[in-house]
């Protein structure tokens, strides 16, 4: 079952426990960015009266994996969108297709990569909760299955008319996002995009891919004798994803430090 998180901003009161917990789990480097950067993965910003956390939205159908042409971003069915670095070819062609402009790129490095968070999928696939749920206080991150986060969301609603806008953000934007919001005003108020249409963006994103130039698509043709190796890599990598969910399925101690190291902390 795929999951998500639902972040209720009315209960966010803006400690940061979850940007640390991300920056420690990722082993990022500590950075004054006042957004989201190569050194920042999630940030909670002020809005008015109320704290918003922002972060990828792991779509349920991601634009950035549809629009990449050597597919090194991927959805996974338990819900994160993970990224193949050693895939990339740097064209930031994910960058653009985001409709909510979360991946950010490393500019100033010498083997640059596309950043953003990773859901902690390591985690997700051990069947525990990304850091970043685990971390907060408040419990303004809820971390489960998505289904039933949007019953719970929709409960909350129910229960407390007067304390929240009616309305989930992310149940349907974009055909439905990983993260779901709450929120006590209208989420244009707090920075969200009021103008998202419900369909999911794949299909148009077409338009962006067919307008990548023809040297790009040839280099990547001559590129092929070396793409061999990394798509073995790659291959090994679901496999090892796939035993590991056979073996969380199985009950059976699962395995993660030689596939998920170099992805961060555990």
């Amino acid at each position: 079952m795929s999951k998500g998180m639902l972040i209720d901003t009315t209960l966010c009161v803006g400690c940061c426990m979850c940007e640390e917990a991300c920056n420690e789990k990722n082993d990022l480097p500590k950075c004054d960015e006042s957004d989201l950067s190569a050194c920042k993965f999630t940030k909670v910003f002020e809005r008015g009266d109320y704290y918003v956390r922002k972060m990828c939205m792991h779509c349920e159908e991601p634009a950035c994996a549809s629009v990449c042409p050597v597919g090194a971003l991927k959805k996974l069915k338990e819900g994160p969108v993970i990224y193949y670095e050693k895939k990339c070819i740097g064209c930031r062609y994910c960058m653009q297709a985001c409709p909510f402009q979360i991946p950010t790129y490393e500019w100033a490095s010498a083997f640059p990569r596309v950043r953003k968070c990773w859901f902690c999928y390591d985690r997700v696939m051990a069947g525990s909760q990304p850091a970043c749920a685990e971390a907060c206080p408040t419990g303004a991150t809820k971390f489960g299955d998505r289904k039933e986060l949007v019953v719970e969301a929709r409960k909350r609603i129910a229960e407390n008319p007067d304390q929240y806008h009616s309305h989930i953000f992310g149940e349907h934007e974009v055909g439905g996002t990983s993260m779901l919001y709450l929120a006590a005003v209208p989420f244009g108020r707090i920075g969200f995009k009021s103008n998202l249409i419900e369909k999911p963006l794949p299909l148009l994103t077409w338009n962006v891919l067919s307008k990548i130039p023809d040297f790009v698509l040839v280099g990547g043709t001559l590129l092929g004798g070396v793409a061999w190796i990394i798509n073995r890599r790659i291959i090994l990598q679901d496999e090892r994803i796939e035993e590991a969910e056979r073996k969380r399925n199985a009950g059976e101690p699962t395995t993660r430090s030689g596939f998920f190291g170099r992805f961060g902390k555990k």
